[in-house]
């Protein structure tokens, strides 16, 4: 892996390179020099032997030239004394022909001196023209061959002919480019040594610096690049050991950021959902997560309109143009659940949307609220409505000349007074739950036997329920139960149980008081044998103002909410009241009060 990792790296592309532009740089300046070499000792033989060819050709000419005696052979004889005196190249031939093509003299065999010489080249100096080349003899070597015409006075009397061979020459030239191309290899390997090191002192400072880069990427600033000189490369590393340092503290600030912007999101008691441009869910904080009952890393990507429920009516870009809020029911069949949605677009400096952020918060206790309030203040009206309507008629009816009849005028004064009584009791109930509403209901608790109290209500209502032909019949422990309560205002709660015990029980019915512990606290139960209340009615019984039969409550003067000022009464002391009916079969309402802390041991007597 190493080895891959070094022919990948700048620092083996370095050395390539380095050795390349040599080895190129080695190649042009051999191949010229090499070139020009050759040239040059090619030239320089050649003008060696015409220089010696022009001196024989003085001196042959005027051998040639010269009278001679009875003596044949002298020419042949000067000639080779001529050969032998200016002509000394070794391996060289050489043949002096005079203008019959008859060979005067050689420095070959003696033999061939008299013969004539058939050369086409020979032929051709005879006529004047100077003839030379490079051939090949019979071995395959390189020759030179020249045929040179000798002159005397404008007239040719005689020809030399030279065959000098060249492969000595072309050695020599060998030799030399094997001496060039052993230093070119000794050159590249000393500068393929150089080169590495040159490559090293390049990108070891680029190395740590990727190194440097890898460590960043993972989160640490710390780290910092060795600056090794004052080079470039020096400058490089300084640079970047500043953006490390700047990198550090707009990281560190990013983080903080980041903190704080997490931080208010997970206690923002209000839902955010950031989109994208395309309206695609990309970052949702846990309160968002639990009042759309998701998990943020489900719905990442998704469309906005889809997640909230949208999507049939809202494509994503008209989410934008939303400047009031949405209501969305996300409520089950037994459960109602409703979320308000505002909308307020990110836009760049530039001005196009870059996304879009959605703050969700829970309105349905505020829209049960709302709702109540407003089936409250319609509820008040018509019950204040239906009292001041019937004082209007009955006064009205006086006025026109009822009080002139006895019988009228005290049937009439009666029903206005009763009128008037019940706006009284529906005014001071209205009171009273405004004060516990508003927390300025004062209660003066004190530790008392709720068995007494019990029994003394019961006292009360048994005047009642005889009229009634309703039995009363008390279930109450001997020994004391101590609570801690306001007797009054526990009065008032078992006054209003039992007196709707009473409005709703038959003739001839029973109605049960009883007090028994239930684990840590006491139940006292009241029950009833009336019509009962159907299931579905049963847990808006304590609602202010709900009637389960509104034409039969009226009529027997309720307000609508004794049951209402029960329940706030038994919160306020720390207890539950509950319903348990069945249609038909009757009603118990069940109240749970704690002990009092002072008294507990009086339960064990």
């Amino acid at each position: 892996m190493k080895a891959i990792d070094f022919f990948k790296s700048i620092n083996f592309k370095i050395v390539v390179i380095y050795v390349l532009l040599l080895i190129i740089a080695v190649q042009i300046i051999g191949v010229f020099f090499t070139n020009q070499l050759e040239e040059q000792l090619v030239d320089n033989h050649f003008s060696m032997l015409e220089e010696r060819v022009n001196l024989l050709e003085y001196n042959v000419a005027q051998e040639m030239v010269r009278t001679r005696g009875d003596d044949d052979n002298s020419l042949e004889r000067d000639i080779s004394i001529l050969l032998n005196e200016f002509f000394t190249i070794d391996n060289a031939t050489i043949q002096v022909v005079d203008a019959n093509q008859v060979v005067r003299g050689t420095s070959l065999s003696q033999n061939l001196v008299g013969q004539l010489n058939t050369e086409v080249r020979v032929k051709r100096a005879l006529l004047g023209t100077e003839d030379e080349d490079i051939l090949l003899d019979p071995q395959g070597n390189r020759i030179y061959v020249m045929a040179h015409p000798v002159r005397v006075d404008d007239t040719i009397v005689g020809a030399i002919y030279i065959e000098a061979p060249m492969e000595e020459l072309y050695s020599e030239m060998q030799d030399i480019n094997n001496i060039l191309a052993t230093s070119t290899f000794i050159a590249l390997v000393v500068t393929m040594i150089l080169g590495i090191f040159v490559a090293r002192t390049i990108t070891r400072p680029i190395v740590d610096m990727k190194k440097q880069a890898r460590v960043m990427s993972e989160g640490d600033f710390s780290r910092r690049v060795k600056v090794y000189g004052n080079d470039e490369i020096g400058q490089l590393a300084i640079s970047f050991n500043n953006m490390t340092r700047k990198l550090k503290d707009a990281n560190a600030t990013t983080e903080g950021e980041r903190k704080k912007l997490s931080s208010v999101l997970t206690h923002m008691t209000d839902g955010v959902i950031a989109t994208d441009e395309l309206g695609r869910v990309i970052l949702m904080n846990k309160r968002a997560e639990q009042l759309l009952n998701i998990s943020s890393e489900d719905v990442e990507g998704a469309s906005l309109p889809d997640l909230l429920r949208l999507s049939e009516t809202i494509a994503p870009s008209d989410l934008y143009d939303y400047s009031d809020s949405i209501l969305l029911d996300f409520s089950e069949q037994e459960q109602e659940y409703l979320l308000e949605a505002n909308f307020s677009v990110i836009r760049n400096e530039d001005g196009p949307v870059n996304g879009l952020i959605t703050v969700l918060h829970d309105v349905t206790e505020q829209e049960k609220i709302d709702r109540e309030r407003k089936e409250f203040v319609a509820n008040v009206s018509h019950e204040l409505r239906t009292p001041l309507t019937s004082l209007k008629s009955y006064l009205e009816a006086l006025e026109d000349g009822a009080m002139l009849d006895d019988t009228l005028r005290q049937r009439f004064l009666k029903v206005t007074q009763n009128e008037t009584e019940r706006m009284i009791r529906l005014v001071n109930d209205l009171l009273q739950l405004s004060k516990m509403d508003s927390n300025d209901l004062k209660l003066n608790y004190q530790s008392s036997d709720i068995g007494s109290l019990l029994h003394e209500i019961g006292d009360r209502f048994e005047m009642v329920t005889k009229d009634k032909n309703i039995q009363l019949e008390r279930v109450i422990p001997s020994y004391p139960v101590y609570i801690d309560m306001d007797q009054d205002k526990m009065v008032q709660v078992f006054d209003n149980i039992i007196s709707n015990a009473v409005k709703y029980s038959p003739d001839g019915g029973t109605i049960t008081l009883k007090l028994h512990p239930r684990g840590q606290n006491i139940a006292v139960t009241v029950r009833d044998e009336g019509v009962g209340i159907p299931k579905e009615n049963q847990k808006k019984i304590f609602d202010r103002f709900y009637r389960v039969d509104k034409a039969r409550a009226r009529n027997l003067g309720g307000t609508g909410l004794g049951l209402a000022i029960a329940k706030e009464m038994v919160q306020a002391h720390g207890g539950h009241i509950g319903v348990r009916s069945e249609w038909e079969k009757g009603t118990t309402i069940i109240v749970t009060l704690p002990y009092s802390v002072y008294k507990k041991a009086g339960v064990n007597e």
